[in-house]
């Protein structure tokens, strides 16, 4: 039987349209659960939309609509940013689901059983954007006396009726789990910054609210609405069943991919709650930075809040997700612009790889008849160069990818690409078609070669155009795994099928900035 994996994005907050971050998170995670799928386990992709709390009723109220009404349409926008980014989630969760409802309040009477669960009165700043309550020493100072978050929101003292969890009860079991789990919070700046957290000594948490009634009832108290992060979280064990019978076969997760601002409830939170309740906690937690635009957050009042599908229109989905994946190294913070798009993409995937593929495949397709060439790897370069690129495709970049360094894991395929881009030149087919027509054969079937496992290789960062790539080469969808790179047979299974390569055209073609940006 295949190897589980279990990878989940953090559900988004649909109480508006989704931007850039949102985009950037469903690709990263997208492209580690197309990796493993690749690497032959048996992987299930989480995403969806968290649709409760307060904030959430306030944007409805707003509107002068119901939440639900809100939920729906906002959470229909994110699934359409997934469809249209080719995002390959197995589930798309909403947390306004009945079968939701019926695992948070499982996961809340688990609790409750351990004696974790306690009434009592809160008393306290809560910040309605974050959806967070904060201590007094956390707070920082904003003009005109104003109490900030720390992620400088607005907070407002909250006085109200609470069920409590007893947070306090798991300082040292959680420092005794990062002990003994230094990967279960990467990198090491979030696992630093949640150790400095914990070790500062943990009070216990408000878990209900009495405020508003947007949200999972909680058991047997009428009047109380879970507080959202209770059943935000709860939606990792809802996706694979639980409660029901068979949740088990996919947890605990492989890997939570999260925004850094919200650690603390994945790191913290999160397995004190699964400890209470007595479930086994995820293997990591990753929280990747933020995507900044020129250097600059993003903010509607800056208007510098850019729509990611108006990005895939302007310059295409594998684009976008090449450029994303490539500039921005996973776990710190990055930056984009339309120019940093063009220069990106047109250097590497148009005038590199789409270059090397366009002009080897219309070489054979003009003089061999788009007969693929048999053999390759005749001589020492030959060898040569499929060794650098095996060691690059089934190599490096699985090891890079395995370590969630995914722009690394790019670079070294990269390298294998300038590789084929410095033997074509040396070797020079075209040359050779009137001196040697023996030797450029061999040479284009080890630009063959190296092309497929080009393009295996870089399918969980631009899936459709390796797709058109392996499609217009022959390659059988089963023989696209990782594992097909180490294939000495699978080229000469090709060559025996009789497959022959119709005249290509450009997978990459290169970019230009969109008129508003050229000026």
């Amino acid at each position: 039987m295949a190897e589980p994996f279990y990878v989940t994005t953090a559900i988004s907050y649909p109480n508006g349209p989704p931007h850039i971050g949102h985009a950037y998170e469903a690709i990263a995670t997208d492209c580690i659960a197309r990796f493993n799928r690749l690497r032959g386990r048996d992987t299930f992709f989480l995403t969806g939309t968290d649709e409760h709390g307060l904030k959430m009723a306030q944007a409805a109220r707003g509107r002068d609509i119901a939440p639900l009404q809100l939920a729906d349409e906002m959470s229909s926008l994110f699934r359409q940013m997934a469809d249209r980014l080719h995002i390959s989630y197995d589930r798309f969760i909403r947390t306004t689901e009945p079968a939701h409802h019926e695992a948070s309040q499982a996961i809340w009477r688990a609790m409750q059983a351990s004696g974790d669960i306690y009434p009592g009165r809160y008393e306290g700043w809560y910040s309605v954007r974050d959806e967070a309550f904060y201590g007094e020493d956390e707070l920082l100072d904003g003009e005109g006396g104003a109490r900030l978050s720390p992620q400088g929101t607005p907070v407002e003292w909250t006085v109200e009726e609470s069920w409590f969890f007893r947070l306090s009860a798991y300082t040292d079991r959680l420092l005794a789990h990062y002990e003994a789990n230094p990967d279960f919070i990467q990198p090491e700046a979030r696992r630093n910054e949640v150790l400095s957290f914990v070790r500062g000594g943990l009070s216990d948490l408000s878990v209900s609210r009495t405020s508003f009634d947007w949200g999972v009832p909680v058991p047997d108290a009428p009047g109380h609405v879970m507080y959202v992060w209770v059943d935000a979280l709860t939606n990792y064990l809802t996706g694979i069943g639980y409660p029901a019978e068979g949740w088990q076969k996919r947890w605990p997760a492989n890997l939570h991919v999260i925004g850094k601002d919200i650690v603390r409830f994945h790191a913290v939170y999160w397995p004190a709650f699964l400890m209470s309740a007595g479930l086994p906690l995820p293997k990591t937690v990753f929280g990747h930075g933020f995507l900044l635009h020129r250097g600059e957050k993003m903010s509607k009042s800056l208007g510098n809040v850019v729509d990611p599908l108006a990005l895939a229109d302007a310059f295409g989905v594998d684009a976008l997700r090449y450029f994303l994946l490539r500039e921005v190294s996973f776990g710190q913070d990055g930056s984009y612009s339309a120019d940093a798009i063009v220069t990106r993409v047109n250097a590497e995937l148009a005038n590199s790889f789409g270059n090397l593929v366009q002009r080897t495949l219309a070489f054979i397709a003009k003089n061999l008849a788009g007969r693929v060439p048999a053999g390759g790897g005749e001589a020492a370069e030959d060898a040569a160069l499929l060794a650098e690129v095996r060691r690059a495709c089934a190599d490096e970049m699985p090891a890079a990818f395995e370590a969630l360094q995914l722009s690394q894991g790019i670079e070294a395929w990269m390298r294998g690409v300038f590789a084929c881009n410095a033997y074509i030149d040396t070797a020079a087919p075209w040359a050779l078609r009137k001196t040697d027509p023996v030797r450029m054969e061999q040479v284009l079937a080890t630009l063959w070669r190296a092309i497929v496992d080009l393009a295996v290789a870089i399918q969980p960062v631009v899936p459709a155009s390796a797709a058109r790539i392996l499609d217009m080469m022959g390659v059988p969808a089963d023989e696209r795994l990782i594992s097909n790179i180490l294939d000495d047979g699978r080229h000469a299974r090709l060559v025996a099928s009789g497959f022959t390569l119709e005249a290509p055209t450009p997978v990459f073609p290169r970019l230009d900035l969109p008129p508003e940006e050229a000026s």
